[in-house]
């Protein structure tokens, strides 16, 4: 590859990755093209050598968002077993994920968002949901494969959903406990599972 094909990779690289953290904190709407250019060093007029269209942007973003938010989920996973599980669930609803969603999972800042684009960016969150369904299948104690993929859509539906409600309340005391709470709901909960089996 030449000089300024590798120029040009990096570059749209860094437009990707810009324009992931900025949907994940602001959304896809709250991202203009011009800052996004302005914010890689690059100019505006720049953009259609990288991109046909900004839709073409929010999906190569959106899949990036996807892939850089579960980083810490999987980090966690190769713990293992009920250890991992825990894991998962404290960083998920820990105050840092919270405060930070432009490093955070895209699963919980971009399901408005993604409801609303094309083909390519639903079939992306798709695909991360279904990675995230499969990780949380395997770190739960064995029962009947359908028992333990309703428990993984539990865990994740949980964890979803009071990230994505801590995150959008304005109340600072309701938000910690929305997160604490969901998360000794969910060890209570998997600690009853576990010693039942």
């Amino acid at each position: 590859m030449g000089t300024s094909q590798v120029d040009k990779a990096a570059s749209h690289g860094r437009i990707v990755n810009a324009a992931a953290a900025r949907m994940r904190r602001d959304g896809t709407e709250g991202v203009s093209v011009s800052e996004l250019m302005n914010e890689a060093g690059l100019t505006h007029g720049g953009f259609y050598r990288h991109f046909d269209s900004r839709d073409e942007l929010v999906a190569e973003a959106i899949e990036a968002a996807l892939g850089q938010g579960a980083r810490r989920t999987d980090r966690a996973a190769k713990i293992g077993g009920i250890p991992a599980l825990t894991a998962i669930v404290d960083g998920y609803l820990s105050q840092g994920h919270r405060d930070r969603p432009e490093t955070g999972c895209a699963v919980a800042a971009l399901p408005a968002d993604v409801s609303r684009c094309g083909a390519r960016a639903r079939r992306a969150y798709a695909g991360q949901v279904q990675r995230y369904i499969d990780l949380l299948v395997e770190l739960i104690p064995e029962a009947d494969p359908q028992a333990n993929r309703d428990e993984a859509l539990l865990v994740l539906a949980a964890l979803v959903g009071a990230l994505s409600m801590a995150r959008a309340v304005d109340d600072g005391d309701l938000s910690d406990e929305i997160l604490a709470a969901t998360a000794r709901a969910l060890h209570r909960h998997i600690k009853e599972r576990n010693e039942g089996e």
